[in-house]
């Protein structure tokens, strides 16, 4: 709630299976819409926050989930829960934030990394939308391939930043985010760019480091105690748990692409790291209902290690747990929404952080002439600070 006693209203685009989405509900956003291409991850959505109302009866009465083309949302005409009980058309300025996570593939290192040039590139949407909406915030996520190395994109995040300023929002800068410090057991930097509208521009503070880091072993060892003893083999779960315990933090889980076969953990250099985890990391394992021992669970005795279930993926990821947010569609498109996602406990702290800005009381402080980010930094330096 704001200090005038309005929730905090927010549209996402570009939704995917909700890991936005659910840091952003545990920060405090009441979501208007999610908006998302993809059937299985509008599936996803559509399952949890509408017909089994994991967020509570309140905000499936609000939410559309929307699975459609971005570039063919009208708020004015989709948002038909806002429209029926409010009598019309949200007005501008009146959204709290507009989040969303933009395509990646422009900008991945895994890819061509064409930019503005790319069909999929969708950053121009969300600044219409910006325009459209007028919210009070706007939280924009990509990979890290957006902004290291620094010069690459250089031109492209500058006219971001400009029309934002244009729209006369402050630019409170990129940042470099990485998962591990916010309590989720991999390293998955992710570039974060928030903009506050100048009139309630009171500051902003970006989240720092929270808590202690979370190990993989920490995360999956009581998934992974289940699916042994059930299987009968709970000297296979002691193997695995020695292994487990040798490593800290997975590498980057990847979601894949349509175009390339099945799901597995990533290229041979990720297999590498999963196996010194005690992952099998050729592809993923089925669901315990349906275990094919050989191929899921391996032989930790002699080295060959267990494939992740995609629930397990989804704990990598700092996912709810299965009873409190499941995955629509079979195991390959479940597991590629889980791969592609934003972690939900990174998502929370901007959330957290962006809901504290809004809620500051006072006059709005002067609207600065440049970047709020220190000047001058080396590129060792400014790996956290990136603007």
């Amino acid at each position: 709630m704001t200090s005038s006693g309005e929730p905090l209203t927010s549209i996402e685009i570009c939704a995917g299976a909700g890991g936005q989405a659910v840091g952003l509900h545990r920060a405090g956003f009441q979501h208007l819409a999610l908006v998302e291409i993809d059937p299985h991850a509008a599936g996803t959505l559509e399952l949890n926050v509408i017909k089994k109302q994991r967020w509570g009866a309140g905000a499936a009465a609000v939410c559309d989930v929307l699975q459609m083309d971005v570039t063919k949302f009208n708020p004015a005409e989709h948002l038909r829960k806002f429209n029926e009980r409010e009598g019309g058309p949200i007005e501008k300025g009146k959204l709290h934030l507009l989040a969303g996570g933009v395509p990646c593939p422009p900008f991945s290192v895994a890819g061509k990394q064409l930019g503005r040039d790319d069909e999929r590139d969708l950053f121009p949407t969300m600044l219409d939308l910006v325009e459209e909406l007028e919210p009070r915030a706007v939280m924009i996520e990509n990979v890290a391939g957006l902004v290291k190395p620094r010069d690459k994109f250089l031109d492209y995040r500058e006219e971001i930043k400009a029309r934002l300023r244009n729209l006369d929002y402050v630019v409170c800068g990129w940042r470099l985010l990485e998962a591990a410090d916010y309590g989720v057991p991999q390293l998955r930097p992710r570039a974060i760019l928030v903009a506050i509208r100048r009139e309630f521009y009171r500051g902003f503070d970006w989240p720092g480091p929270q808590g202690k880091g979370v190990r993989v072993v920490d995360a999956l060892e009581d998934s992974m105690k289940r699916r042994f003893v059930e299987a009968g083999r709970v000297g296979d779960f002691e193997k695995w748990r020695d292994k487990a315990s040798e490593g800290t933090v997975a590498p980057t889980l990847v979601g894949g692409s349509k175009k390339h076969g099945g799901a597995d953990l990533g290229p041979t250099r990720a297999k590498r790291a999963w196996a010194a985890l005690g992952v099998n990391g050729m592809g993923v394992a089925n669901d315990e209902h349906e275990v094919n021992l050989e191929r899921d669970l391996g032989n930790p005795q002699a080295g060959v290690w267990p494939m992740l279930t995609v629930e397990q993926a989804a704990m990598i990821q700092g996912f709810p747990q299965k009873e409190d947010w499941e995955f629509a569609g079979r195991k390959t498109a479940r597991y590629r929404q889980v791969g592609n996602a934003f972690p939900p406990p990174v998502a929370e702290a901007v959330g957290r952080a962006i809901k504290e800005a809004l809620e500051r009381e006072g006059d709005p402080l002067p609207f600065p002439s440049g970047d709020l980010e220190p000047d001058g930094l080396t590129w060792d330096q400014a790996q956290n600070l990136l603007v």
